[in-house]
């Protein structure tokens, strides 16, 4: 069923003992949202727990600094920025079909939960919880303004990706007058990388290839190169922006290999052309300017697939 951000907060306010979900390969909108979340239940006396298939990046734990460890049963499920159920990871599809609650800002939400509240127009879905902490009645304190900056900033791309909306420019500047720090989170999410991450870059770089004139570039990682870096799960982020950066470039790809010999797919686009329908061909999905799906096959395989899904779309050669 379909509700309002209004119809949630008096549910949330009335009921107690939550488990908030967070997608696989976590990042900072479903990070920031769950935590923020998690805060402002605490702060009203309820019991509230984040989970995830995989552990939380490490350049994430400010989000999670005094969120201790709660035991109980949950009475109440929530997901957070997570489109579909496939997104949960293997240890989390227990709970696949007892989601009470989806709060997610993906226009190809498939509508799972038995409840759900879906925005395709907030750039993050921090933005979305923001406003339910708000119909809480729920003060923000410096902790939750980290938290919901934190999602807006690594969705928007340090806000220089095409759905960054004055909106999201407002809360943003709201939740830095209630004690983000916004200037070390942004170095810390754009501007400071670890060693392993630059030998897995190295790496990467020496992969990519051009296609549709120009308009398209691909990269790949496998496990091997991850190994030979000596990169963690912190080092991925941003990888798959790197063949946008390229003057010219409308289409990016990365492919990374997955330990059972899968590729992830991460398409991100610059332009008119729509990377969730790309995507969605593969049975993925996402936003307009930066989606995903999983594919199987050697890199070479895959690599044509997803380029001649590109190709159709931009309406160029190969």
């Amino acid at each position: 069923m379909e509700n309002s951000l209004k119809e949630a907060a008096a549910f949330f306010r009335e009921a107690d003992d939550f488990y908030i979900l967070s997608h696989q390969y976590p990042d900072g909108d479903t990070i920031g949202s769950g935590a923020a979340l998690c805060r402002a239940l605490r702060k009203l006396g309820k019991r509230a727990q984040m989970y995830c298939h995989d552990a939380f990046p490490g350049k994430f734990q400010y989000l999670l600094e005094g969120l201790e460890k709660q035991s109980f049963e949950p009475k109440v499920i929530v997901a957070v920025d997570i489109a579909d159920t496939q997104l949960l990871g293997n240890s989390m599809m227990s709970y696949a079909d007892r989601i009470d609650w989806c709060i997610d800002h993906h226009g190809s939400n498939v509508h799972y939960a038995r409840h759900w509240v879906v925005d395709p127009t907030a750039a993050a879905t921090t933005e979305m919880i923001y406003r339910l902490i708000q119909e809480m009645d729920v003060e923000i304190d410096s902790k939750i303004a980290e938290c919901i900056y934190t999602g807006i900033t690594t969705d928007t791309g340090c806000f220089r990706y095409t759905n960054a909306t004055p909106t999201s420019y407002r809360i943003a500047a709201d939740m830095m007058e209630l004690g983000a720090q916004a200037a070390t989170i942004n170095r810390v999410m754009f501007d400071t990388k670890s060693r392993a991450r630059l030998e897995l870059e190295r790496r990467v770089l020496d992969t990519m290839a051009f296609y549709c004139r120009g308009k398209c570039a691909a990269i790949y990682v496998t496990r091997q190169m991850v190994q030979e870096s000596g990169a963690g799960d912190d080092d991925m982020d941003g990888l798959a922006s790197l063949p946008r950066q390229v003057e010219g470039v409308q289409v990016g790809v990365m492919m990374r290999e997955k330990e059972d010999g899968s590729f992830k797919i991460s398409v991100r686009s610059n332009s008119k052309t729509n990377a969730s329908q790309i995507c969605a061909q593969f049975g993925g999905g996402g936003h307009p300017a930066a989606a995903g799906c999983r594919l199987t096959g050697s890199i070479e395989e895959v690599r044509s697939r997803v380029v001649q899904a590109v190709a159709q779309a931009l309406g160029e050669p190969i």
